[in-house]
């Protein structure tokens, strides 16, 4: 179908001129009203808002930034976007970038893995950002690829370790342990893990507090099976467990694992939680429908993006030099876990909700 000729009128973006005609005032007057000067007189403010309405008009962003220094715009570097605790996590970055009056920029790690964190700090500086957040799932932030962002205000999301910019991140420690004393406060002998990938630092966290609690409790530290979060690898580490008839407890590092898990519990005829106990770690949204209902670990993610971007704006706008922040877990406890076959509880469990 052949465009008609005044097709390409439609997509032009409307510019000052046009305002200014259209309102019946000069270019300048519509400059003040755009940055909010108050020396225009309210009804031709008014006239002027009217007209831009009308057109479609919106004030010109890059021009505004180029006299104020500010883009209003938050950079982000994410790896795993198809993680859930990620998604959730950028759910709430965006929320809060808005609430705060900021835009943002996303680059996922994997759309230039050759480039690497250099790469991604060049993209952001391209499309000019007043702070970046990286969110990092298994990557350690080194000096080369600390230098690129030397100058820019940056917040680390789920550093997993030290690093000389503020960070905030999920008590990974905490909510692993509240998941294994549970189990052993329901008279479990010792606790099964499957953890997620060896480079992941949350995977790291979360098994090595399993193991220091077990070992805080004198208790047996069996092998650990890893997995890669998903359903698929819980299945193989559950088939595993499943033939091991002295298992009794097992701690999943993710929720899609410990279905996966389950599943395999269940085709190898044993019963959960009759047999064996199923704890996960994240409860998502469907957690509460598996079948049985699964024991979990809560955790915060709306509460490490807002963090994040809260800590952020206030370097942007120098209102202070934020800390390092942990957001704490919490143990949901449901109908995946019991006492072992023919053993009481073994006394309440500090840090559970019903």
């Amino acid at each position: 179908m052949t465009a008609r000729a005044d097709d390409a009128r439609v997509w032009r973006t409307p510019s000052i001129i046009d305002v200014a005609r259209e309102a019946g005032v000069s270019a300048q007057t519509v400059s003040r009203v755009a940055n909010g000067m108050d020396i225009v007189r309210p009804a031709t403010r008014e006239k002027v808002l009217a007209a831009m309405d009308r057109l479609g008009y919106r004030p010109n962003s890059a021009a505004r930034a180029l006299k104020s220094g500010r883009f209003r715009t938050l950079g982000v570097i994410m790896s795993g976007l198809s993680s859930y605790g990620n998604m959730r996590t950028l759910e709430a970055i965006a929320n809060e970038a808005a609430r705060a009056g900021y835009s943002l920029a996303l680059t996922p790690l994997w759309t230039i893995a050759q480039a690497g964190f250099a790469g991604a700090f060049v993209r952001l500086a391209e499309q000019a950002v007043d702070g970046v957040l990286v969110v990092l799932e298994a990557h350690d932030l080194h000096d080369s690829d600390l230098a690129h962002i030397a100058g820019i205000p940056a917040v680390v999301v789920t550093a997993g370790g030290s690093q000389p910019y503020p960070t905030v991140d999920i008590d990974q420690a905490q909510g692993a342990r509240l998941a294994t004393e549970h189990l052993l406060g329901l008279g479990h002998r010792t606790v099964w893990h499957i953890s997620g990938p060896e480079d992941s630092f949350s995977a790291r966290d979360r098994a090595a507090s399993w193991e220091a609690t077990l070992r805080a409790h004198d208790r047996e530290v069996p092998p650990v099976l890893h997995g890669d979060w998903s359903t698929a690898s819980g299945f193989a580490a559950g088939r595993v467990l499943a033939a091991d008839p002295s298992v009794t407890a097992v701690f999943a590092a993710n929720d899609e694992m410990a279905l996966g898990a389950m599943r395999a519990l269940h085709e190898a005829g044993r019963v959960v939680p009759d047999d064996v106990s199923v704890v996960g770690f994240d409860d998502m949204d469907m957690a509460a429908d598996f079948q049985p209902p699964l024991t979990t670990v809560h955790q915060y993610f709306d509460r490490v993006g807002t963090a994040a971007v809260e800590m952020l704006v206030d370097r942007i706008e120098q209102r202070g030099e934020p800390a390092t922040g942990l957001v704490p877990t919490e143990l949901v406890v449901r109908a995946s876990t019991a006492p072992p076959a023919g053993e009481g509880t073994g006394g309440a469990t500090p840090g559970l909700t019903g």
